[in-house]
């Protein structure tokens, strides 16, 4: 494979730049060989940033060349490759999600999501600069896809699990007036899913909020829980399964919104805008009990973000 080696002269008086240099190297995850000399995997996703930290050198007026090498053997790429060994943070990583798991009882809602949101952040920080991911890359994903699951099932204990399958493609003119009923107390994915039956598919809903899913009536069409018509599919929340069984997916907004959607309902990539959707639906929740009135007011929220994430490129 083809690697990146930066060879750097920088001044030790003033130390500004030799400190803006210290600490985007250290961002991109590159690795020093000797003083004054650090290499990167040429397809390393922060490759270009590399580059870029050249050209702050010499803008900076100190001496910098960047080199593109092949190694010489298995043994100095062994070498060049065990530089990037990532097993001390997912150790760390492995640490916190024991932590977070003895500290679970007793916790708020709000706490134990904040928890998740952070161990999620903090994983994908080492996911970011891991560019030879292997069995402890899959171990933390899976032990964090453990935790949320927990975390979910002491929030929710009613919270769908995934089917699998095909999601087959329905007519929207056949959806007309239908009753959608889905589990009393919506969240964000059962309130982004009504919002976008009412705004896109059914131009007349009724919606019914069950104390029970188990009672949902043969006539209603049911989702977001399990053995539901429309619920969790593979790795797909509602919304997202809504959004490609009605041929939405060719709407680019949506599907951003669906990205939302799955990150704050079940975690993932996270989403910049995720942790202020999420307290005020919070607020909103907060400050409607009827569920009616808690869809009326979360309705010009999701017709907000739909509006800006439709101006996005």
């Amino acid at each position: 494979m083809k690697w990146l080696i930066l060879t750097a002269t920088l001044p030790t008086s003033p130390s500004g730049l030799r400190v803006r240099v210290w600490r985007s190297l250290k961002t991109i995850g590159c690795a020093p060989l000797r003083e004054g000399v650090y290499v990167l995997p040429a397809g390393a996703s922060t490759a270009k940033e590399f580059w870029a930290i050249e050209q702050v050198i010499r803008d900076g007026g100190a001496e910098a060349h960047m080199l593109e090498v092949t190694a010489r053997d298995a043994a100095q790429e062994a070498t060049f490759t065990a530089l990037f060994d990532r097993s001390e943070q997912y150790a760390d990583f492995a640490q916190s999600l024991k932590d977070a798991r003895k500290g679970m009882a007793g916790r708020t809602e709000a706490e134990l999501r904040k928890t998740v949101r952070t161990l999620e952040q903090q994983l994908q920080s080492i996911l970011a600069m891991d560019f030879f991911a292997g069995k402890a890359a899959a171990s933390a994903k899976a032990g964090l896809d453990t935790l949320r699951s927990e975390v979910e099932r002491r929030l929710s204990p009613d919270e769908p699990a995934a089917g699998s399958g095909a999601i087959a493609r329905l007519d929207i003119a056949a959806h007309q007036g239908r009753t959608w009923a889905t589990r009393a107390r919506p969240w964000v994915d059962r309130l982004a899913t009504a919002w976008l039956v009412r705004r896109f598919v059914d131009r007349s809903p009724t919606f019914l909020w069950l104390a029970d899913a188990r009672q949902c009536p043969k006539s209603a069409l049911g989702y977001d829980f399990d053995g539901a018509a429309f619920t969790h599919i593979g790795d797909k929340v509602t919304f997202e399964v809504v959004v490609a069984a009605f041929g939405l997916d060719e709407d680019a907004a949506l599907m951003r919104l669906g990205q939302l959607v799955h990150y704050i309902d079940v975690g993932g990539i996270p989403v910049d805008e995720a942790a202020g959707v999420e307290m005020l639906v919070r607020g909103l929740q907060t400050l409607h009990t009827d569920d009616d009135a808690l869809l009326a007011a979360a309705a010009p929220l999701f017709d907000t973000l739909y509006a800006a994430l439709r101006q996005q490129p």
